[in-house]
């Protein structure tokens, strides 16, 4: 089941779109969804500002109905259902998400109390659920016919080239792997040069090695892989101008090679040219 969170914003059926989509893709089911604070929902009608209940409890009925009906006009084939959710926005659809395979949402929305879209709270979303979460902004209008995912050898990266293999063979797209490191290469003269070198075939075999295996369990997908040195902001920034999709982890290595939330996630969710997907980490075992 794939969730998309509503908030009235167009950004948020923009979301719905792009949900209903994936989901036909996925042949999975849609659920629409709206979190507002749990008061309204709780008052009598008979309670003081009572009209202001039923002003926010019709307005948030009316975003479910219209998400619902952007998604039946968008593909008629997929279950769509509906969900009204008290609560904290993102705590709210963190919980939310535990039943979900992949949560939606806009890359920006209303503000406020009804603004689950925001940058700031798909951020926090993105870095504490169990499932993928897409934050849709600047969806082609026309497919291109690529996945590109940012590798930097991490468990978190491991999982976000899983995710875009399989998404590459569900969209039969191609696939762009791309490794960008950006640590100052030290010396001079041609000892700088050998290890520029040196340093560039270990970035490529780091590559190599991450994508080691999954060839093998998409021998539909055909890769491309593309190693830089430079900042993987940029690097996957520029990748994804081209994609129909970018894929990363939700957190990497460090430093300034890792894929992190705070970092390179976060600046992509405000820049990157095609719907962005972060993946969670693997859960650390626990040692007893």
């Amino acid at each position: 089941m794939i969730l998309v969170g509503v908030d009235g914003s167009p950004a948020a059926l923009e979301a719905v779109s792009w949900a209903v989509q994936e989901a036909a893709l996925r042949g999975a089911g849609l659920r629409v969804v709206h979190v507002m604070p749990g008061w309204p929902l709780e008052m009598s009608e008979d309670a003081p500002y009572a009209d202001a209940g039923r002003w926010m409890r019709d307005g948030a009925a009316s975003m479910l109905t219209e998400g619902v009906k952007r998604a039946r006009e968008e593909d008629s084939r997929v279950n769509v259902e509906s969900q009204l959710l008290p609560g904290d926005p993102r705590l709210v659809l963190i919980e939310a998400a535990k039943e979900a395979d992949l949560l939606v949402v806009g890359s920006h929305g209303l503000g406020g109390f009804s603004g689950m879209l925001l940058g700031s709270v798909a951020l926090d979303v993105a870095g504490h659920t169990t499932c993928p979460v897409a934050i849709v902004r600047n969806p082609p209008a026309q497919a291109r016919g690529e996945v590109a995912v940012g590798v930097d050898g991490s468990p978190a990266g491991a999982a976000a080239i899983g995710f875009a293999f399989a998404e590459a063979s569900l969209r039969g797209a191609g696939l762009r792997a791309v490794h960008a490191w950006s640590r100052p290469l030290a010396g001079c003269g041609p000892f700088a040069l050998e290890s520029a070198q040196e340093t560039a075939g270990g970035e490529r075999r780091l590559l190599a090695e991450a994508l080691a295996g999954w060839s093998e369990r998409y021998p539909d997908v055909k890769v491309t892989e593309q190693v830089e040195h430079m900042h993987p902001v940029e690097a996957l920034k520029s990748a994804s101008e081209h994609a129909d999709l970018l894929v990363v982890g939700s957190r990497g290595r460090g430093g300034l090679a890792g894929l992190l939330l705070g970092s390179v996630s976060h600046a992509l969710l405000h820049h990157a040219a095609c719907p962005l997907i972060v993946t969670p980490a693997p859960a650390t075992p626990r040692h007893t």
